[in-house]
């Protein structure tokens, strides 16, 4: 590569370029390190956007990039990335240099990533979480300060942008400037005159672009209700406006149906979540002076500290509630909701990051400080709205499922920690104070996250009214007409009460279910082998899941019987209204009931599922046996089966049912000794086991399967093989030809038919 001074910033794009397709990626990055050193940022501003693209991609998926999330630890090339992108590293250099000549790039905010579909990444050690992590704990720091620019020019540090128009109505979902890198939060004119402030805004910067890459999916409908009239009216003219530029017309409608049926992935779910524990750490490493302190001495406080008092509620508050919202709205019915789920746990539980080497159980029963009965209130939705969320969820799941119950568990601990629930009431409280409270401030508006100055603006007097606090949080995320459902009023105490059946019903199945397979794993021992065990060929389908069985039925019933004592700790049941529940659901559900089919109704070809009876299979509560009920001679061969005998069998059985099938029906329906002999030899496992229907089938199917026929496949069986050999050598020890042995043997066989075909009813009454 030629010297700085002799080569055209043309030409350098031009070189790297041809570079980046010829050369090793370690010799690459060792060049795009040492044009980054040797080049003035008059010549570097005309490479950043394809190495933005190089890095991470371009739109029309031309430039794959680095492909940061699948990226691990073990690779080559990972060293080199981080080295590279790291926050003091040679990208923000050429940031820096480019930021301190004030060039500027135009971004459009519809350009922001989506997570691409169908990729999922296999690990959260890989770079991009790595990296996400890294310029989180550099940029908002919990321990000292925000570290000082690495370059700086001629003229000292990197100032901060130029301030906002105060003419721009509101920042949001929909009408922001069409550059993102434009929408700077406001600053006052003297903020550059504070070296801490300078440092300041480049945390706030990051912040706001990861919050608009990570929650601003969800829907248009979702959005607008947040606003006013006005800005509803602006805002779907912008979309329209900026839609039909930036599409094709036939495009248009699919793009607006993405926007409403957007749904992210988990592992979008989880750096969301990394971002709400970081930030909460972040907040919660405010000096306690600084908490504790007057409002007066707010304007005393370093930018920082001004930074950590705000950001959680100014920044992040509004996007990741409508955010979590349709999550719980749109994910889907599985045991991947729990990524979903550990965030907004993590973000309604700020007092776990407070850096304090707590016991967990200990700190369970400490229960909330009541400092934070402050956050509670003016996240109260986050509290009692997304309760109610996922209740509606949790009501159409499978509880039976040890995943599933455990994220029951999980919500219900958290919701039972003392202090919570009291302070949830009075949240709920202060905000249904009559409106006549606040006549005193009419004048007022109820703000709302995304409006209002910077926290780098002069504080406003505190306002002390928690009740404005309340009423305007509410109103802020969900409109003035909002109609709030009280968490402890009385339609939400119905649902939970509903809950705490459905929980109760789980766990009796799953006691079933474990007692069921203890009672097969007993009846199929090592002695079945040889025959004496159940001859059950379906006896390992439980009509769960396949890792419901054993030590997951066990902690299902546990999670479950403990999230019954949560949920009656958090809505104050006391042991008498439990066990008039358990009674109700005991008098309608006996063990007898309890193995009874999904509620059916007869119809004309079988038994028809009602919706009683799909909500029942949905919940666990009952299920249909699921057994082969076909021709048992037409069942796929088995592992322990002989694949030449089993056909050869077949065929031999098939021809004398065919040419002797009426005679076996004419002595199988003979009353007498004949007869029961007959059914004993002919008749179908099924029929000789139970004559009751255990799954959906037609009439005319279950009759021609139970019609009386000689059945050889028992004979291809290796176990069956194994025990004829067997007695083989053992007439082989007695000197007994194989004539002789085949007719002792079918000798045993008829007696032992007949021994049953006298006594078997006297010893199964016994």
């Amino acid at each position: 590569m030629a010297a700085p001074a002799l080569q055209q910033p043309s030409f350098l794009l031009a070189n790297l370029k041809v570079d980046s397709t010829t050369k090793p990626f370690l010799q690459r990055c060792q060049e795009l390190v040492k044009v980054i050193d040797d080049y003035t940022a008059k010549e570097l501003h005309l490479i950043f956007p394809w190495l933005v693209e190089s890095v991470f991609g371009s739109l029309d998926g031309v430039i794959v990039g680095w492909n940061l999330q699948f990226l691990q630890a073990r690779s080559n090339e990972y060293n080199i990335v981080m080295d590279f992108l790291d926050p003091s590293g040679p990208m923000m250099k050429l940031v820096y240099k480019l930021q301190a000549e004030e060039y500027k790039y135009e971004i459009p905010v519809s350009f922001l990533p989506n997570y691409p579909l169908g990729q999922h990444v296999s690990s959260l050690d890989n770079a991009y979480f790595v990296l996400v992590d890294t310029y989180l704990k550099y940029f908002l720091p919990t321990e000292g300060s925000v570290p000082p620019s690495p370059f700086a020019d001629n003229r000292g540090s990197v100032s901060p942008p130029a301030p906002r128009a105060p003419s721009v109505p509101f920042a949001g979902y929909g009408i922001h400037s069409t550059s993102l890198l434009k929408r700077h939060i406001s600053h006052q004119p003297s903020v550059t005159a504070d070296p801490a402030a300078q440092e300041i805004w480049r945390s706030e910067a990051l912040l706001q672009v990861f919050v608009e890459i990570w929650l601003h999916h969800y829907s248009l409908e979702m959005y607008q209700k947040l606003q006013s009239p006005q800005v509803k009216l602006a805002l779907l003219h912008y979309r329209l406006t900026l839609c039909d530029w930036l599409l094709p017309r036939g495009s248009l409608y699919d793009w607006l149906l993405f926007q409403e049926t957007f749904t992210p992935t988990e592992e979008h779910v989880l750096v969301v979540r990394l971002l709400v524990k970081h930030l909460h750490a972040f907040s919660c490493s405010l000096k306690p002076e600084q908490v504790c302190s007057s409002p007066s001495a707010h304007s005393h406080a370093s930018p920082l500290e001004e930074f950590k008092r705000v950001v959680v509620q100014r920044f992040v508050q509004q996007k990741l509630y409508v955010f979590l919202q349709h999550c719980f709205g749109h994910w889907p019915l599985d045991a991947s909701f729990r990524a979903v789920l550990e965030t907004w746990l993590s973000y309604i539980q700020p007092w776990r990051y407070t850096g304090e080497n707590t016991n967990p159980q200990t700190d369970q029963n400490k229960g909330v400080p009541e400092k934070w009965g402050l956050f509670v209130q003016e996240n109260l939705l986050m509290y009692t709205k997304l309760f109610q969320g996922f209740l509606n969820r949790v009501v159409r799941i499978d509880l039976v499922n040890v995943k599933n119950a455990l994220m029951v568990f999980r919500v219900a601990k958290v919701f039972a920690q003392p202090n919570l629930s009291e302070m949830i009431q009075k949240g709920e409280q202060l905000f249904l104070e009559p409106e006549h409270v606040l006549h005193h401030r009419q004048h007022r508006v109820f703000l709302t996250p995304s409006h209002g100055g910077s926290f780098l603006s002069a504080r406003q007097s505190v306002v002390t009214d928690r009740v404005f606090r309340v009423k305007s949080h509410v109103y802020g995320l969900e409109g003035q007409d909002c109609q709030y459902k009280q968490m402890f009023g009385t339609e939400l105490r119905g649902a939970v009460l509903k809950l705490i059946q459905i929980i109760a019903q789980a766990r009796q199945t799953a006691k079933r279910i474990s007692d069921h397979s203890a009672e097969v794993a007993a009846n199929n021992s090592f002695m079945s082998w040889f025959g004496m065990g159940s001859p059950d060929l379906n006896y390992t389908f439980n009509g769960g899941e396949v890792d419901d069985t054993g030590e997951c039925v066990k902690k299902t019933h546990e999670f479950l019987e403990r999230s019954l004592d949560y949920l009656c700790q958090i809505f104050r049941l006391n042991a008498g209204q439990l066990s008039q529940l358990m009674a109700t659901l005991g008098s309608g559900q006996d063990d007898g009931n309890s193995r009874q089919l999904p509620d059916c109704v007869q119809g004309e070809n079988g038994l028809i599922l009602t919706d009683l009876g799909r909500m029942q299979i949905i919940n666990g509560l009952r299920r249909f046996e699921i057994e082969y009920q076909g021709d048992p001679e037409l069942q796929p061969i088995r592992s322990y089966e002989n694949a030449v005998l089993v056909r050869l069998f077949f065929k031999i059985s098939s021809l004398v049912n065919e040419r002797f099938g009426g005679h076996m029906e004419a002595l199988c329906s003979r009353p007498d000794f004949l007869g029961r002999l007959g059914r004993h030899y002919l008749a179908s496992p099924e029929v000789k086991a139970d004559g009751r229907q255990r799954s959906p089938e037609t009439r005319r199917t279950a009759e021609r399967n139970r019609r009386p026929r000689l059945s050889l496949r028992t004979l291809a069986s290796y176990r069956t093989l194994l025990m004829l050999l067997f007695l083989y050598l053992f007439g082989v020890l007695f000197s007994f030809g194989p004539i002789s042995s085949t007719l002792l043997i079918l000798t045993g066989g008829f007696l032992y038919g007949l021994f049953i075909t006298l006594f078997g009813d006297k010893l199964k009454s016994q």
